[in-house]
């Protein structure tokens, strides 16, 4: 799970850039924010989901062949009889959505993977969209057809083989459904590292946009807060870093219960120090000292 200085770090850096001169409004600018921030992390976790995939799909093809070589026989058996042709069609339907399932996956496997490139989750991600999409379709489509074969009994010495071949790809599928949603299989010990990942890039999102939110519906509050012990004080008169970091500490200081004015101003100083100027620490500390006595002095 991320830690408490990663959210912070975080919200320190959209602050800073919903808060430049011109900047977007901080609710257009999220998505593309969370997108720029994020990204080695999202990138780490498409490699993983397609190792994670790679893995589980192993066999496939071996079930693959089994279904093709099967196919004809099946197909030349429901189009002797007319009134099968909607079996026959959710039959060719399978067949089609199985070889686009084949042909997405030989587009994922070959889309570079260089930990260095920022274009991999650009291509991979929408790729994996589509793959995950594919297999959901097949699965409907593969339940269809096996349904309509309940409604033919009469057939099933001639159909019970491809039946048999759809039952055993769609156990793989059971395995991509696991891959694309890690978190609703927690004893899935393949999927723990796939999982962890995930769940801590949705809490990093979720928190931090829990206290940014926070401190953007108390900005103005805030700024008078400093402008009573900032001389000549306006926010645009503030370097940027410095003011995202001060409406940071100063909301905990006055809003976060469970966080100690000191802790608050330590943490601002660390983050003064990594993203501000040399002065900005010493900055940093001495008016949040001040936010802090006066909060204290009118119990507030």
């Amino acid at each position: 799970m991320p830690s408490r200085r990663q959210i912070r770090e975080a919200v320190v850096q959209f602050l800073y850039c919903a808060d430049l001169e011109g900047g977007a409004d901080p609710a257009s600018l999220r998505e593309a924010f969370w997108q720029f921030v994020t990204e080695s992390d999202r990138r780490a976790i498409l490699q993983a989901t397609w190792k994670t995939l790679h893995h589980l799909s192993l066999g496939r093809e071996a079930r693959l062949a089994e279904f093709q070589q099967r196919l004809a026989v099946a197909m030349a058996t429901l189009k002797a009889r007319p009134d099968l042709e909607r079996t026959l069609m959710a039959l060719q339907q399978v067949a089609d959505l199985e070889n686009k399932w084949s042909a997405v996956m030989i587009e994922l496997s070959r889309i570079p993977r260089d930990s260095d490139d920022d274009a991999f989750s650009e291509r991979f991600e929408p790729t994996l969209e589509k793959f995950f999409r594919t297999d959901r379709d097949l699965i409907f489509t593969r339940k269809r057809f096996l349904e309509a074969l309940e409604d033919i009994p009469g057939l099933r010495a001639q159909l019970d083989p491809i039946a048999g071949s759809i039952r055993r790809l769609d156990r793989i599928s059971e395995r991509v459904r696991m891959v694309e949603e890690p978190e609703k299989f927690p004893d899935q010990v393949d999927l723990a590292k796939l999982r962890e990942s995930k769940e801590s890039l949705a809490t990093l999102l979720r928190e931090s946009n829990s206290l940014t939110d926070a401190v953007l519906r108390e900005k103005d509050a805030i700024d008078e807060r400093l402008a009573a012990v900032v001389e000549n004080f306006a926010p645009e008169r503030i370097d940027p870093v410095d003011r995202a970091i001060l409406r940071l500490a100063t909301w905990e200081i006055l809003h976060a219960q469970n966080v100690p004015a000191a802790v608050a101003i330590d943490e601002a100083i660390e983050l003064a120090k990594r993203f501000g100027t040399t002065d900005s620490g010493r900055f940093v500390n001495g008016v949040l000292d001040k936010i802090s006595k006066t909060a204290a002095e009118q119990g507030s």
